[in-house]
């Protein structure tokens, strides 16, 4: 054999075989435990809810007719609906601008204190109200609203602005208002939280080249921070539009969809429908239009996400 040359393999040397179709199918029985939790308590239970919106339901004496689409007929012609529905859209509206917008330049302010310890104490002041929970809360404000004796009123009476003091809840022109602000109150410190971590994963080298570079606060937030939080403001718009769509409690225990159905808002005139007119049927109607809403709005958001994402 000449020097520099290797040797040709053996002839009779068996082919390697390199099996991993069995590998990559034992990671995905992982997901079976997971897979089957969300047929059982979701996908199963969605199918039901669209199945019996084609009925119509008695739930207390089980009589169950057909009647198609005859129970979004009877949504679409709904005065009641489409307002609960347009609640909903100013739910969803002022949310984003003060749990999404407003949080997040709250965050950027924290974040730019320079003392660590000023940091943390703002950020525990600002998430102590998301630890109280709805009902709580709802009470609370509802105490607040009190025409006569609620904190509101004597604070606008002792600063002079009486003229506005009214009953906040009691009028059809403020009463969705009133609970829209509790709620984004009782929200506002959990949405400055998480941004305040999307914040705080951002390299500091970049602020420092845009400090050398001369650049100010407001630019420093609109070219680096912003662009930089964009997941995070993404998942934000989709949690917050989603629950603004979901919401039921606060109202629920505030006004109950009241003064003359002025604040109903999808979540409450499915209850009403279920537990009180006895139509199972059209709540569950109403229960897949929440669900298709969301999907849609959900989906449009992600779609909207993925085309602006940064690398860094």
């Amino acid at each position: 054999m000449e020097r520099g040359r290797t040797a040709p393999p053996a002839r009779d040397a068996a082919p390697r075989v390199v099996r991993r179709g069995p590998a990559r199918w034992r990671g995905l029985i992982w997901l079976i435990p997971a897979l089957a939790v969300l047929a059982v308590f979701v996908y199963w239970p969605l199918i039901q809810n669209i199945v019996f919106s084609f009925l119509k339901w008695n739930i207390y004496s089980g009589e169950q007719t057909f009647v198609g689409v005859a129970n979004y007929a009877n949504l679409a012609q709904d005065p009641i609906f489409w307002r609960a529905l347009g609640n909903n859209g100013w739910y969803a509206g002022l949310s984003i601008v003060f749990q999404v917008f407003g949080a997040l330049v709250l965050a950027a302010i924290v974040e730019s204190v320079r003392s660590e310890r000023w940091r943390k104490a703002f950020r525990a002041i600002y998430f102590i109200p998301s630890a109280i929970s709805l009902t709580v809360a709802g009470l609370l404000f509802y105490f607040i609203y009190q025409p006569q004796t609620g904190m509101l009123n004597v604070f606008l009476d002792n600063l002079g602005l009486g003229q506005f003091s009214q009953a906040w809840l009691g009028h059809e022109g403020t009463a969705i208002f009133a609970v829209i602000a509790m709620s984004q109150w009782q929200g506002f410190g959990y949405s400055v939280l998480l941004f305040s971590v999307a914040l705080q994963r951002i390299p500091t080298e970049l602020y420092e080249a845009a400090n050398l570079d001369g650049v100010g606060p407001f630019r420093r937030f609109f070219q680096v921070s912003l662009p930089l939080v964009r997941e995070m403001t993404g998942l934000m718009m989709i949690v917050t539009i989603s629950g603004a769509f979901q919401v039921f409690n606060e109202v629920m225990v505030m006004t109950s969809g009241g003064p003359n159905n002025s604040s109903q808002v999808l979540g409450t005139w499915l209850y009403h429908a279920g537990f009180v007119t006895n139509d199972f049927g059209s709540a569950a109607a109403i229960g897949v239009a929440i669900f298709v809403i969301t999907l849609l709005l959900a989906a449009a958001q992600l779609a909207y996400s993925r085309r602006r994402r940064v690398e860094w």
